[in-house]
């Protein structure tokens, strides 16, 4: 197992690593470029990979069930297939059809999206903060539910990522009906 975050700098997310206490590698990419290869739209993101192969895309999956109220998945069903994987190598849909079949290609916006995005990241580490907004602005309008853009710009906008903005955010993605790709066992009725 490998936890990834995508924060702006190194430190940022160094305290909650630190308070969790993994037993396992857990690397932070301030270039979002795991995002870029593995079509990260959303948090928090399970991607089953085994000996270089996906097995299990894109899904949202959680440890536990701290934020259920928020996004209406409880935690056991994927934890039970973990274990399964690693118990005895069980992995449902894990057949190459199965696996293309639930794997999103990006749209040609949100390619877009992700370049106005790695623009806005270079532009705010250059110093140029006006340019940068509006590469952001415009990245946000191409994926307007890609959480890694929209609410991983917020903190280097000076927005706070748990703030007015970011429920703003929830309330749209809300409305629109939680688009994105969902959690496999959702996609199985569990």
């Amino acid at each position: 197992m490998i936890t990834v975050a995508f924060d702006q700098n190194r430190e940022d997310p160094r305290p909650y690593i630190e308070k969790a206490k993994p037993t396992h590698p857990s690397l932070i990419d301030t270039e979002h470029r795991v995002a870029d290869l593995y079509g990260i739209i959303n948090v928090s993101t399970v991607v089953w990979i085994d000996k270089g192969k996906i097995v299990r895309p894109n899904a949202i999956e959680y440890g536990s069930d701290m934020f259920t109220q928020f996004h209406g998945l409880e935690s056991a069903p994927h934890l039970a297939a973990v274990r399964a994987w690693v118990n005895d190598g069980t992995i449902e849909n894990a057949d190459a059809e199965s696996i293309k079949s639930r794997m999103m290609a990006p749209t040609a916006d949100e390619q877009l999206a992700r370049a106005e995005f790695a623009l806005a990241w270079h532009l705010s580490q250059a110093g140029n903060a006006e340019a940068a907004e509006r590469h952001y602005v415009r990245a946000g309008e191409l994926s307007p539910f890609d959480w890694t853009i929209r609410r991983g710009s917020m903190p280097i906008r000076g927005q706070n990522p748990m703030g007015p903005e970011f429920f703003e955010l929830a309330q749209e993605w809300d409305a629109a009906g939680k688009p994105g790709y969902v959690s496999e066992s959702a996609k199985r009725g569990l």
